[in-house]
């Protein structure tokens, strides 16, 4: 589980978003359920990620954001040797549900499975 302490510091201030959306950047791909998002590609490119805050709402001891995610892929695995195709990174989205507890800055974040194309709402 990660910590997103400097934006709970930051809820109630002006600067909340602006915070919140460097810190969910400044971590490693493989703490956000980037993978599990790709609609194209089938590698994530590590650390080319970027956060997009489209809602917050507050419960008695959560905060609640959705987020948008722009990163980009690749499909791995099909270049032999001898293939002259190129590698191309692929653009990709998901959007996310993050929920950091307001006490103790733990937080969750969850894919929205609904929110990329060719997967449905179930």
């Amino acid at each position: 589980m990660i910590r997103l302490v400097k934006a709970l510091r930051a809820w109630g201030t002006p600067d909340f978003k602006a915070t919140l959306k460097h810190e969910i950047e400044s971590k490693d791909a493989e703490q956000l359920p980037l993978q599990q998002g790709l609609t194209f590609g089938n590698y994530v490119i590590a650390n080319q990620h970027t956060a997009m805050i489209n809602s917050v709402s507050e419960a008695e001891n959560l905060i609640r954001v959705t987020a948008g995610i722009f990163y980009k892929s690749v499909i791995g695995g099909c270049s032999c040797t001898d293939d002259p195709t190129p590698i191309n990174e692929i653009e990709e989205y998901c959007e996310v549900l993050i929920e950091i507890d307001k006490a103790t800055a733990e937080t969750t974040i969850a894919l929205q499975s609904d929110s990329f194309p060719g997967q449905s709402g179930q």
